[in-house]
């Protein structure tokens, strides 16, 4: 064989390695991303099509006024709504800080049931954000004023 052959089988095998490579590391980082990605639906899309109770996804909205009841330890309910549809939750846990009624909240977990079992609730972090998918999903509703306006 001369040496030309030689670079250029060399150079074949590196180039299929390579895309080896990609294909499989492409793979693992989806097989790893499969429980990160998280849809969000606001409380109108999930009445309208519910999602499979092995679903994860994020649910935004407004905390229904008169609606939190704190249970025994540490379950609390609640209804989130944007003005077209409300969705029960229910989270054991420990609320943010920011957490109260009328204000703007994410929470990322399952639809059970009728329920929405929350792992995870965020609220917003002072007294003008409200996260983008919220305010969008508000404002598809109408319910949502741009206090700045």
């Amino acid at each position: 064989m001369s040496l030309k052959s030689l670079k250029k089988q060399r150079r074949i095998q590196v180039v299929a390695l390579a895309a080896v490579a990609l294909v499989i590391s492409t793979a693992l980082i989806g097989y790893a991303m499969r429980d990160g990605i998280n849809f969000f639906r606001s409380p109108s899309q999930v009445m309208e099509e519910p999602p499979s109770p092995n679903e994860t996804f994020r649910i935004g909205g407004l905390v229904e006024g008169g609606s939190l009841i704190r249970g025994d330890g540490h379950e609390i309910r609640f209804n989130v709504t944007d003005g077209g549809a409300t969705v029960p939750v229910v989270f054991a846990g420990v609320l943010p800080d920011l957490f109260s009624e009328n204000q703007g909240m994410v929470g990322t977990g399952r639809y059970v049931d009728g329920v929405f079992n929350a792992s995870e609730i965020l609220a917003k972090h002072d007294e003008t954000y409200m996260p983008k998918e919220v305010m969008d999903a508000l404002k598809e509703q109408g319910v949502y004023q741009d206090p700045n306006s």
